[in-house]
């Protein structure tokens, strides 16, 4: 057997090289996946969606009663603040035309989300009663106004305000509830004739409320509040007063005077 030469066993290397890429070059064969069938689709939007529906039921079964003694101890408060020197008050719902004292349901199965209409009776240290204070809302510039105000049953007059909800705009509609000029209208405020908005600086009459400058829509929408509801619950409270034979101490008419 001769000695192959170095041409050879460079010759005889290169075609195993060539073999070998061609080996490697075979195509795999391709294996096609299977789509997931529409049971599974389903199965796992339904799960999902199920997941998703116990985790909001469970928030707000937690956040509910959270947020409605938010709400009332935010109405204790206002109610405190439009009727000065009251120190203590009874919720009077309306019912067949008249109004009753709210009596607490202890039964709990009979709640409904039905929302009554309610205004409070607010007495002084001596259980005399002062006023009423009344809730009511109105749409403003954003969106609905939410608020309450004192009233003197005798001198039917209008002795406090605050608001209890607004979304009106920052610097400008928010004024109803920070400007401290603006909230001087409301302390002997004269319901008859009707309430009336007036430019800054026009007020002559007892009747007539001064708007914010740069805030006239926000300031006319609590003017409407207040007209609204007086015309809802004014005949009803004198109708209440004059029932129970009630004396409604009346420090604002004297002031007036």
């Amino acid at each position: 057997m001769g000695i192959k030469s170095s041409r050879e066993l460079e010759d005889g290397s290169s075609n195993q090289i060539l073999m070998n890429q061609k080996q490697n070059n075979i195509a795999p064969q391709i294996i096609e996946e299977k789509e997931p069938s529409s049971f599974k689709l389903i199965f796992a939007l339904g799960i999902a969606g199920l997941i998703s529906g116990i985790i909001l039921v469970g928030t707000y079964i937690y956040t509910d009663p959270l947020i409605k003694a938010n709400k009332e101890a935010a109405m204790q408060r206002a109610i405190f603040k439009v009727l000065p020197e009251c120190t203590s008050y009874t919720a009077l719902k309306l019912e067949d035309g008249k109004l009753i004292e709210k009596v607490a349901d202890t039964d709990k199965k009979k709640e409904t989300d039905k929302e009554e209409l309610l205004i409070y009776a607010g007495y002084n240290a001596n259980k005399q009663l002062i006023g009423f204070a009344i809730p009511g809302s109105e749409p403003g510039f954003q969106d609905i106004i939410g608020a309450i105000f004192g009233y003197d049953g005798t001198g039917k007059v209008i002795i406090g305000f605050e608001v209890l909800e607004s979304k009106e705009t920052p610097g400008l509609g928010d004024k109803i509830f920070k400007d401290a000029d603006f909230k001087t209208n409301f302390t002997s405020l004269v319901v008859e004739p009707e309430i009336i908005a007036v430019k800054k600086g026009q007020k002559q009459n007892p009747n007539e409320v001064e708007t914010i400058t740069g805030a006239t829509i926000s300031s006319k929408a609590i003017v409407r509040l207040l007209n609204k509801t007086m015309a809802i619950w004014q005949t009803t409270i004198n109708e209440y007063i004059k029932q129970n034979n009630i004396t409604v101490i009346n420090k604002h008419e004297q002031a007036r005077k």
